[in-house]
């Protein structure tokens, strides 16, 4: 791979990169207003007689709610495990331009 095809790549994967962060920081962040929201549903069913129809509905909710964050869950792993592999390939792809650099100044030297 010549030397601006490597940079180009790693410019790509570098891009990429940042993409899955940004993407692993959303899912984070819904996560952290299901929990949220969880919370106060718990807050609210502490008040309430536990064999209540009203503690029932909200306890649906809450499994409803976890079920969701299990689901998030899920994405947040793959996206880690995405940009776990980019960053190998951008490791890979910069010791070629390393290599590069080297060969280069070892040929005008």
């Amino acid at each position: 791979m010549g030397m601006a095809a490597s940079q180009a790549r790693y410019l790509l994967l570098t891009s990429r990169k940042n993409d899955l962060e940004f993407t692993g920081q959303q899912i984070n962040q819904s996560r952290m207003q299901l929990a949220n929201i969880t919370n106060q549903l718990f807050n609210v069913a502490t008040t309430l007689d536990p064999d209540s129809r009203e503690a029932v509905e909200i306890q649906l909710r809450i499994n409803s709610i976890q079920s969701l964050d299990e689901a998030l869950e899920l994405q947040l792993r793959r996206v880690d495990t995405q940009q776990k592999s980019v960053q190998t390939e951008i490791e890979a792809v910069q010791k070629v331009i390393d290599k590069n650099i080297t060969l280069t100044f070892k040929t005008f030297a």
